[in-house]
């Protein structure tokens, strides 16, 4: 794996003595949008927090690996100097600043970024073009803003430092599937304006809609990796994440062409 995009290669990641990721290596290619799914405790949200180097504020810490930008080590920076060197993360549940106001949450997210005056002013038009409410709103305290208008303010809040790379934790959780719509369209909106982006996320339909290649995580390893689409025609994808589970997906699995992945560790698995 090479190039100018974001690439983690042979990541290993322990909290104490407990290893949550083992050898995990992806990349994110420059304007591409990658999804990792898995299921609770696969370890998504740790592999975000090793990229942009937050993992020491949840006891956890990188034990072999690395993780680098356009070919710079990003692994060897403060959390600061990663948002600084393009990469911005939306954590999972939002985590906006509940008693300070849109604005001020919008200001405190172009802390870490680089450039002047003009740039933040340029990134703040960038917001409020996405997402109106938020100029709309600008003056009220955050935590009493809907759960769709605070993932509205997360998504912003990590615009203002311009990044190239976001990494999104969850964006649909907890949200009505109206409103999870209408992140999934703005975060293509974002990727067609030339951010790259990497997904976390649980509703899997929706991740592989958006993503052009997508990873399963499973335990901490990555278990399965392909083309989004082939993976959201494999059987065992679709039984595990889609929610297929009729009596022929079931034969079909038993029956997984040589033209799809197929993964020994879920062969015979009970459903």
């Amino acid at each position: 794996m090479g190039g100018s995009g974001l690439v983690v290669r042979d990541l290993s990641v322990g909290y104490g003595p407990v290893r949550a990721l083992r050898q995990v290596s992806l990349e994110v290619p420059e304007g591409a949008v990658v999804t990792v799914l898995g299921g609770n405790g696969a370890g998504k949200s740790t592999l975000l927090r090793a990229v942009c180097r937050t993992l020491s504020f949840h006891g956890g810490a990188v034990t072999g690996g690395t993780v680098s930008l356009g070919g710079r080590r990003l692994d060897r920076l403060s959390p600061d100097r990663v948002v600084a060197a393009g990469v911005s993360q939306i954590p999972e549940g939002r985590r906006v600043f509940a008693r300070m106001t849109v604005a001020d949450n919008l200001r405190a997210g172009a802390l870490g970024a680089t450039g002047g005056r003009a740039q933040r002013a340029a990134a703040l038009h960038r917001v409020h073009e996405l997402f109106p409410v938020l100029a709309v709103r600008a003056q009220q305290r955050a935590g009493l803003l809907s759960g769709g208008e605070q993932q509205m303010l997360a998504v912003g809040r990590a615009l203002m430092a311009t990044p190239g790379v976001l990494l999104l934790d969850e964006p649909s959780l907890g949200l009505a599937p109206m409103m999870a719509e209408r992140i999934a369209d703005t975060v293509r909106e974002i990727n067609a304006q030339g951010t790259s982006i990497l997904l976390v996320e649980q509703n899997a339909a929706l991740a592989l809609r958006l993503a052009s290649r997508a990873y399963v995580l499973e335990v901490g390893e990555v278990t399965l990796s392909g083309p989004a689409r082939q993976l959201a025609a494999s059987d065992e994808v679709r039984r595990r994440y889609l929610g297929v589970v009729d009596e022929d997906a079931a034969a079909d699995a038993s029956r997984a062409t040589a033209t799809l992945p197929s993964l020994s560790r879920w062969e015979g698995d009970a459903e």
